[in-house]
């Protein structure tokens, strides 16, 4: 303690605390009257107190070192807040005035330089890592100082000796790797991905996270990109690191949350992928098989259809009450949410667990919404056409019924993941069994046991869609936790649909109104399928100009159909 006695005792000037911090005399007398304070069990003070303590006198002088408290709040040498309830506020942003009635207190930089005369990290001796702990400690502290880093938005004397300290401990690393024999879990996956030192960082900063249990802090977008930057500027900039088709993201190893923050605001909370991260923690498990692709697992097989969803939910235009049941499975997949079930032991799985129907007229856009909603559950999709189902062989149709689940279950195993499993058109599965001693009746009622049986086992999300929720039977009724209805678009959705559909680029024909192309009682997928119908009646015109007969005469064509409303029609 003799850099604290020889401050608190001797001429401020000759001290050694002076030289260190390069104060001015006006400073180190607010840095004593601190340290003062702090040794006698007072850690902050007010600085109108303060001022007035140590510079009495008339005319407002104490107003007149408003000045000093700032740099040495700049410098790092202390900290202030102005509530209880919010601490350290960035000093860049702070006016002098609004220091007049804050709180300030000594930094831990300047309290370890009163005990130990230096700021240095004094790290240990370079030697080789024995374990991937020893690594994630100096990880983790280079982390730290980086957070530091980032409260400092100006580049003065704090943020020059924090940087330093950056500089000496990323040395330190480097060399103890360049000694370690043994392989490093994160060293590994920087490599083969090929990171670059600010995708490294973020990488480091989700993992600290993880190792904390945090799920609030330095999750989000801006917080990240400020932590990883020297200035606002560059801090937009390093967004891309995050952005969709970043590195990170395209190889999988951090995965996001959308979330509703306090401003009502969508934003993103990032996380480490679940199998990377047990991949880390526990290293010398040998159960982590090599993840193949879902594309080379179905080729194995001829059952599912893989569909790489190209639209989110919120591309689909939907009535309200079914947007809201659907945002409502979406929540599920939020990290602190799933933590807080797994912690209550309501969900004893990591996964998202949900099994829906959707139900309602052909053309409503069930399919799409089911496709569209993996997408925001960043999955991929596997579409089964359950009328295939059935066989004139008996006993056929029920192994069939059983060769979809164990092949889903088999490509999970492999790949590692979960998509969604789509059953389309799942009328016959969820009819109301009958009684009755007809052959066929059995096989069917069997049929349905079975896949009740696999629906009640069944793990992951599942969305069956039918035409058809009358004769639902009441045990799939109970086994399913959502059943969500789609209405054939009101004049507002037709609307809407419509704007989205009808090309950007395309030149109309004066006062040509969509309005009145919404007024025909058409499903979106007749929208769509009028859309192209027309638009290849327009190309095949000199001038190429949409106009509303054109619309009109094809849509008047899909609505007297000879095959009803579930007509089908192709390309003109």
């Amino acid at each position: 303690m003799e850099y604290l006695y020889d401050f608190l005792q001797n001429e401020l000037k000759s001290s050694k605390i002076a030289a260190i911090t390069n104060a001015n005399e006006a400073e180190l007398k607010i840095l004593r009257h601190l340290s003062r304070a702090y040794v006698d069990g007072v850690g902050f003070l007010s600085v109108f107190e303060l001022l007035n303590a140590v510079f009495k006198g008339e005319n407002l002088e104490h107003l007149n070192h408003l000045k000093d408290i700032k740099t040495l709040i700049d410098n790092g040498w202390i900290t202030h807040s102005f509530s209880v309830f919010k601490s350290e506020a960035k000093s860049s942003q702070t006016t002098l005035l609004s220091l007049l009635h804050a709180e300030i207190s000594l930094s831990n930089a300047f309290l370890k330089i009163l005990e130990e005369g230096n700021i240095g990290l004094n790290l240990p001796e370079i030697k080789p890592y024995e374990d991937h702990l020893e690594y994630l400690k100096d990880c983790f502290l280079r982390v730290e100082l980086y957070e530091k880093n980032s409260m400092f938005l100006a580049k003065n004397d704090a943020k020059k000796r924090i940087k330093s300290q950056i500089n000496e401990l990323e040395n330190y690393i480097k060399n103890r790797l360049n000694l370690t024999k043994i392989q490093i879990k994160i060293e590994q996956i920087f490599k083969e991905n090929a990171l670059n030192d600010k995708e490294q960082l973020i990488f480091l900063l989700l993992l600290k996270q993880e190792y904390a249990n945090d799920f609030e802090n330095a999750r989000d977008l801006g917080v990240i990109c400020a932590l990883i930057s020297d200035d606002e500027f560059e801090a937009i900039k390093n967004r891309a690191l995050l952005d969709e088709g970043s590195k990170l993201l395209e190889n999988g190893l951090i995965e996001y949350d959308e979330v509703l923050n306090n401003f009502s605001n969508i934003s993103r909370s990032f996380y480490i992928n679940d199998e990377i991260l047990q991949s880390i923690m526990y290293p010398k498990n040998k159960n982590f098989d090599k993840k193949i692709s879902i594309e080379n697992a179905l080729k194995e097989q001829e059952i599912f259809e893989l569909i790489q969803p190209t639209t989110d939910i919120n591309d689909v235009v939907l009535n309200e009450n079914t947007k809201e049941l659907l945002n409502s499975i979406l929540k599920q997949v939020d990290k602190k949410v799933l933590s807080r079930l797994n912690s209550w032991g309501v969900k004893s799985r990591k996964g998202i667990d949900a099994k829906i129907i959707f139900y309602g007229e052909a053309g409503t856009g069930k399919t799409m919404s089911a496709i569209s909603l993996a997408k925001s559950l960043k999955k991929q999709v596997l579409s089964f056409d359950c009328s295939k189902i059935l066989s004139k062989y008996v006993g056929e149709s029920e192994q069939n019924v059983r060769k979809i689940f164990d092949t889903y279950k088999e490509i999970c195993k492999k790949t590692k993941s979960e998509p969604v499993l789509l059953l389309n058109e799942a009328d016959q599965f969820l009819s109301t069994r009958v009684e009755t001693s007809s052959g066929a009746d059995k096989m069917h009622n069997q049929m349905q046991n079975i896949f009740l049986e696999q629906i009640e086992r069944f793990q992951g999300v599942l969305i069956a869609t039918t035409n058809f929720l009358q004769s639902l039977d009441s045990a799939f009724s109970r086994r399913f936790d959502y059943k969500i209805e789609f209405k054939k678009p009101d004049f507002k959705a037709r609307l809407a649909i419509w704007r989205k559909v009808l090309p950007q680029n395309a030149d109309f024909e004066d006062g040509f109104s969509v309005e009145e192309l919404a007024k025909f009682n058409l499903s979106g997928a007749q929208i769509v399928l009028v859309m192209k119908n027309t638009a290849l009646k327009v190309a095949l015109k000199d001038d190429a100009i949409f106009c509303f007969d054109d619309f009109k005469a094809v849509i008047t064509r899909e609505l007297n159909g000879t095959f009803g409303d579930d007509k089908k029609v192709g390309l003109l």
